[in-house]
Protein backbone atom coordinates (compact mmCIF):
# COMPACT_ATOMS: atom_id res chain seq x y z
CA UNK A 1 0.00 0.00 0.00
CA UNK A 2 1.42 3.40 -0.93
CA UNK A 3 0.82 6.00 1.85
CA UNK A 4 -0.94 9.47 0.85
CA UNK A 5 1.81 11.87 -0.02
CA UNK A 6 4.47 9.25 -1.40
CA UNK A 7 4.90 8.42 -5.22
CA UNK A 8 5.23 5.14 -6.39
CA UNK A 9 8.53 5.75 -8.68
CA UNK A 10 6.48 5.37 -11.86
CA UNK A 11 8.32 7.51 -14.07
CA UNK A 12 6.76 9.40 -17.08
CA UNK A 13 7.60 7.26 -19.55
CA UNK A 14 5.98 4.50 -18.13
CA UNK A 15 2.89 6.46 -17.32
CA UNK A 16 2.76 7.25 -21.02
CA UNK A 17 3.20 3.31 -22.10
CA UNK A 18 0.06 2.82 -19.25
CA UNK A 19 -2.06 5.45 -20.95
CA UNK A 20 -1.52 4.99 -24.68
CA UNK A 21 -0.51 0.86 -24.78
CA UNK A 22 2.85 -0.48 -26.40
CA UNK A 23 5.33 1.53 -28.22
CA UNK A 24 4.76 0.42 -31.97
CA UNK A 25 8.68 1.10 -32.76
CA UNK A 26 8.20 -2.67 -34.22
CA UNK A 27 5.35 -2.11 -36.41
CA UNK A 28 7.56 1.03 -38.13
CA UNK A 29 10.50 -1.26 -38.26
CA UNK A 30 8.68 -3.81 -40.01
CA UNK A 31 7.33 -1.19 -42.51
CA UNK A 32 9.98 0.84 -43.13
CA UNK A 33 12.40 -2.55 -44.00
CA UNK A 34 9.80 -4.07 -46.27
CA UNK A 35 9.65 -0.92 -48.08
CA UNK A 36 12.73 -0.50 -48.17
CA UNK A 37 13.95 -3.63 -49.44
CA UNK A 38 11.25 -3.66 -52.34
CA UNK A 39 12.84 -0.27 -53.24
CA UNK A 40 16.23 -1.35 -53.15
CA UNK A 41 15.51 -4.68 -54.94
CA UNK A 42 13.55 -3.69 -57.83
CA UNK A 43 16.59 -1.00 -58.68
CA UNK A 44 18.88 -3.76 -58.66
CA UNK A 45 16.72 -5.85 -61.05
CA UNK A 46 15.60 -3.42 -63.47
CA UNK A 47 19.23 -1.99 -63.40
CA UNK A 48 20.78 -5.37 -63.94
CA UNK A 49 17.67 -5.99 -66.81
CA UNK A 50 16.70 -3.54 -68.16
CA UNK A 51 19.08 -0.02 -68.18
CA UNK A 52 20.00 -0.39 -71.38
CA UNK A 53 17.75 -2.22 -73.24
CA UNK A 54 13.84 -1.27 -74.65
CA UNK A 55 11.07 -0.73 -72.26
CA UNK A 56 9.02 -3.10 -71.12
CA UNK A 57 5.07 -2.58 -70.97
CA UNK A 58 3.72 -3.84 -68.02
CA UNK A 59 -0.38 -2.12 -68.55
CA UNK A 60 -0.42 -1.30 -72.09
CA UNK A 61 0.66 2.39 -72.90
CA UNK A 62 -0.40 3.98 -69.06
CA UNK A 63 2.70 1.99 -67.19
CA UNK A 64 5.76 0.37 -68.37
CA UNK A 65 9.57 0.01 -67.01
CA UNK A 66 11.62 2.32 -68.52
CA UNK A 67 14.72 3.03 -66.35
CA UNK A 68 16.13 6.50 -65.66
CA UNK A 69 18.99 8.15 -63.39
CA UNK A 70 17.54 11.00 -62.05
CA UNK A 71 19.69 13.68 -59.55
CA UNK A 72 16.38 15.56 -58.58
CA UNK A 73 13.82 14.83 -55.79
CA UNK A 74 10.57 12.53 -56.35
CA UNK A 75 9.34 12.23 -59.92
CA UNK A 76 12.36 14.14 -61.32
CA UNK A 77 11.46 17.52 -59.44
CA UNK A 78 14.65 19.90 -59.00
CA UNK A 79 17.16 18.41 -60.62
CA UNK A 80 19.78 20.46 -59.77
CA UNK A 81 19.58 20.79 -55.91
CA UNK A 82 21.14 17.01 -55.31
CA UNK A 83 23.11 17.55 -52.27
CA UNK A 84 19.87 19.45 -50.86
CA UNK A 85 17.66 16.72 -51.16
CA UNK A 86 19.96 14.53 -49.66
CA UNK A 87 20.62 16.78 -46.59
CA UNK A 88 16.53 16.71 -46.22
CA UNK A 89 16.63 13.25 -46.75
CA UNK A 90 18.80 12.62 -43.77
CA UNK A 91 16.91 14.96 -41.61
CA UNK A 92 13.79 13.32 -42.02
CA UNK A 93 15.30 9.93 -40.84
CA UNK A 94 16.62 11.93 -38.07
CA UNK A 95 13.56 13.23 -37.11
CA UNK A 96 11.36 9.92 -37.42
CA UNK A 97 13.95 7.93 -35.22
CA UNK A 98 13.61 11.22 -32.27
CA UNK A 99 9.82 10.43 -33.13
CA UNK A 100 9.81 6.97 -32.10
CA UNK A 101 10.29 7.35 -28.76
CA UNK A 102 6.83 8.10 -28.39
CA UNK A 103 5.01 6.56 -31.35
CA UNK A 104 2.16 4.08 -30.01
CA UNK A 105 -0.11 4.60 -32.29
CA UNK A 106 -0.11 2.00 -34.82
CA UNK A 107 -1.60 4.00 -38.31
CA UNK A 108 1.15 6.76 -37.40
CA UNK A 109 3.85 3.84 -37.25
CA UNK A 110 2.42 2.48 -40.70
CA UNK A 111 2.81 5.84 -41.65
CA UNK A 112 6.11 7.13 -40.41
CA UNK A 113 7.53 3.24 -41.92
CA UNK A 114 6.34 4.16 -45.38
CA UNK A 115 7.98 7.26 -45.20
CA UNK A 116 11.30 6.49 -43.42
CA UNK A 117 11.85 3.23 -45.64
CA UNK A 118 11.35 5.29 -49.23
CA UNK A 119 13.53 8.22 -47.81
CA UNK A 120 16.36 5.45 -47.28
CA UNK A 121 15.75 4.33 -50.20
CA UNK A 122 16.33 7.01 -51.96
CA UNK A 123 19.47 8.10 -49.80
CA UNK A 124 21.40 4.64 -50.52
CA UNK A 125 20.87 5.40 -54.21
CA UNK A 126 22.82 9.25 -53.41
CA UNK A 127 25.71 7.82 -50.99
CA UNK A 128 26.14 5.35 -53.14
CA UNK A 129 25.09 5.75 -56.67
CA UNK A 130 27.47 7.16 -58.98
CA UNK A 131 28.87 10.43 -59.16
CA UNK A 132 28.95 10.11 -55.22
CA UNK A 133 29.48 12.63 -52.92
CA UNK A 134 26.16 12.94 -51.79
CA UNK A 135 25.10 13.39 -55.85
CA UNK A 136 23.94 10.16 -56.65
CA UNK A 137 21.22 9.51 -59.19
CA UNK A 138 18.27 8.24 -58.04
CA UNK A 139 16.73 5.21 -59.90
CA UNK A 140 13.24 5.42 -61.17
CA UNK A 141 11.67 3.30 -63.67
CA UNK A 142 7.98 3.67 -63.41
CA UNK A 143 6.55 5.44 -66.08
CA UNK A 144 2.96 6.55 -65.69
CA UNK A 145 1.42 7.61 -69.09
CA UNK A 146 0.97 11.90 -68.98
CA UNK A 147 2.22 12.06 -65.13
CA UNK A 148 5.97 11.00 -64.35
CA UNK A 149 8.78 8.40 -63.55
CA UNK A 150 9.25 7.32 -60.17
CA UNK A 151 9.95 4.00 -58.50
CA UNK A 152 8.88 2.10 -54.89
CA UNK A 153 10.49 4.49 -52.47
CA UNK A 154 8.34 7.96 -54.33
CA UNK A 155 5.56 5.85 -53.91
CA UNK A 156 6.26 4.98 -50.39
CA UNK A 157 6.72 8.57 -49.46
CA UNK A 158 3.92 9.93 -51.02
CA UNK A 159 1.43 7.67 -49.42
CA UNK A 160 3.51 8.30 -45.85
CA UNK A 161 3.79 11.77 -46.30
CA UNK A 162 -0.73 11.13 -47.20
CA UNK A 163 -1.27 9.42 -44.49
CA UNK A 164 0.73 11.63 -41.71
CA UNK A 165 -1.77 14.84 -43.29
CA UNK A 166 -4.51 12.53 -42.92
CA UNK A 167 -4.09 11.44 -39.31
CA UNK A 168 -3.17 15.38 -38.45
CA UNK A 169 -6.57 16.10 -39.80
CA UNK A 170 -8.69 13.22 -37.77
CA UNK A 171 -6.47 14.49 -34.55
CA UNK A 172 -5.34 10.97 -34.33
CA UNK A 173 -2.15 11.69 -32.08
CA UNK A 174 1.22 9.38 -32.12
CA UNK A 175 1.49 8.84 -28.71
CA UNK A 176 -3.04 8.23 -27.88
CA UNK A 177 -2.30 10.38 -25.06
CA UNK A 178 -6.30 11.56 -25.43
CA UNK A 179 -7.03 7.41 -25.52
CA UNK A 180 -7.90 7.32 -21.52
CA UNK A 181 -10.32 10.01 -21.46
CA UNK A 182 -11.89 8.20 -24.53
CA UNK A 183 -12.29 5.02 -22.74
CA UNK A 184 -13.54 7.19 -19.45
CA UNK A 185 -16.86 8.00 -22.21
CA UNK A 186 -15.75 11.78 -22.60
CA UNK A 187 -17.06 13.52 -25.57
CA UNK A 188 -15.43 16.20 -28.14
CA UNK A 189 -18.96 18.82 -27.94
CA UNK A 190 -21.77 16.34 -28.45
CA UNK A 191 -19.68 13.48 -30.40
CA UNK A 192 -18.03 10.90 -29.44
CA UNK A 193 -14.94 10.01 -30.86
CA UNK A 194 -13.83 7.30 -31.83
CA UNK A 195 -9.93 5.60 -30.70
CA UNK A 196 -7.99 5.25 -34.26
CA UNK A 197 -7.31 1.51 -35.50
CA UNK A 198 -4.42 -0.10 -33.26
CA UNK A 199 -4.80 2.08 -30.35
CA UNK A 200 -4.95 -0.97 -27.58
Amino acid sequence: MTKPGRTTGESGADRTERAGGRRRVPLLLAVAGAAYLLDLGSKVAVVAELEHGAPVKVFGDWLELRVLRNSGAAFGIGEATTILFTLIAVAVTVVIVRLARKLYSAPWAIALGLLLGGGLGNLTDRLFRTPGDFQGAVVDFLHVRGFSIMNFADCAIVCGGILIVLFSFLGWELDNKDKPERRAGETVGDTAVADPPGAS
